[in-house]
């Protein structure tokens, strides 16, 4: 009958178990090392037979593997690079969640990174990234094609999400921002408002350029003149919505809506007019984007452009992990996420 031999003994540690390694583990099961790194990476084919023995002698003997001597030999880290812009707020929360279902379902681990929007800190997390992932999402409208060529090796897969540059280099996923903003903002104009404001995002940020792009465009569908004036300022922030309550009032003419460029904006606007005392939606409407989990809870609930925000997360994740398994060789993925209107009470109209 086929036996196992003990863990061995160091007599440096003074009788204290050494680590076991493969070789020991190879040597009690009677096979090759090169045939336990196949079955213990499921890297080829071996008898099923053999197969059994050497995972019940590796259980037996408590083998770990070692990681790095691992990816060594596989060429793999088992880790995948995430580069965020930012990691708070109930956005990035769902993101997250979406990017590490996925990749755990496919045995990756993340590597997470936040950029804060400054072009320094994305080179610094790109090179800090190298030699200990597989491949890399990443989500900053700052990156251009030079920042990536420059710090990340060819080797090394990246997926773009939302990017501002187009590349044959670089898998892409996208969200319809245009689309989502302009239907939006058409939906209003068909409840009646023909003076619609816009809360706007940051200067320079793709997406927000992408859904101020989609509500002039709803505008001049609709016939109606573009006012500057009404285009005001915002960061993303609940704050900068708090702040643009005090604009929206002191309007003249006042604007009858506003639609916010993202959720957190339009909840800060709503407290803000709250507290001058003008009801939503009966003093002003008030519309979002991306559809955050707290709309429906907020009172009044909060009107928003959907985005299925983890499946944004857990897509990217698809596309990278069939670029890592694929190499150079597999065809670049394009890919558009579409949205949905939300209609709730903030706004007053039904869809």
């Amino acid at each position: 009958m086929f036996s196992v031999a003990r863990p061995f003994l160091s007599p440096a540690a003074g009788g204290a178990s050494a680590r076991v390694t493969i070789k020991d583990v190879a040597r009690a099961a009677g096979v090759s090392v090169a045939t336990v790194s196949r079955v213990l990476n499921a890297s080829g084919a071996v008898a099923g037979e053999t197969r059994d023995r050497i995972h019940r002698v590796a259980e037996e003997l408590r083998f770990i593997p070692n990681d790095a001597a691992r990816s060594l030999s596989t060429r793999r880290t088992a880790m995948l690079g995430v580069l965020l812009p930012d990691l708070h707020g109930e956005f990035f929360s769902e993101v997250i969640r979406g990017l590490d279902q996925a990749a755990q379902a496919r045995g990756f681990h993340l590597l997470l990174s936040s950029s804060h929007t400054v072009r320094d800190n994305v080179e610094a997390a790109l090179r800090a990234m190298r030699g200990r992932v597989d491949g890399v999402v990443v989500l900053s409208p700052y990156v251009d094609l030079a920042v990536l060529a420059a710090n990340l090796h060819d080797s090394v897969p990246a997926v773009l999400v939302n990017p501002p540059v187009e590349s044959d280099e670089f898998d892409t996923l996208r969200v319809d921002n245009y689309g989502g903003a302009r239907e939006m903002v058409r939906h209003l104009g068909a409840h009646g408002h023909r003076r619609i404001a816009m809360l706007c995002g940051p200067r320079h940020n793709f997406d927000a350029g992408e859904r101020l792009r989609g509500y002039r465009a709803a505008l001049e569908e609709m016939g109606i003149a573009p006012d500057p004036a009404l285009e005001l300022p915002g960061d993303f922030t609940d704050e900068a919505g708090y702040a643009a309550a005090e604009a929206v009032l002191a309007a003249d003419p006042r604007p009858t809506a506003v639609f916010a460029a993202n959720d957190s904006m339009a909840i800060g606007l709503i407290s803000g007019l709250r507290q001058a005392g003008v009801p939503v939606p009966g003093g002003v409407a008030v519309a979002g984007f991306d559809d955050i989990p707290i709309c429906r809870y907020l009172t009044p609930p909060l009107s928003s452009v959907h985005v299925s925000i983890s499946e944004l997360g857990a897509r990217a994740i698809e596309h990278l992990v069939r670029a890592v398994e694929a190499g150079s060789r597999h065809p670049r993925a394009r890919e558009t996420l579409p949205t949905r209107l939300v209609i709730r009470d903030s706004c007053g109209g039904h869809a």
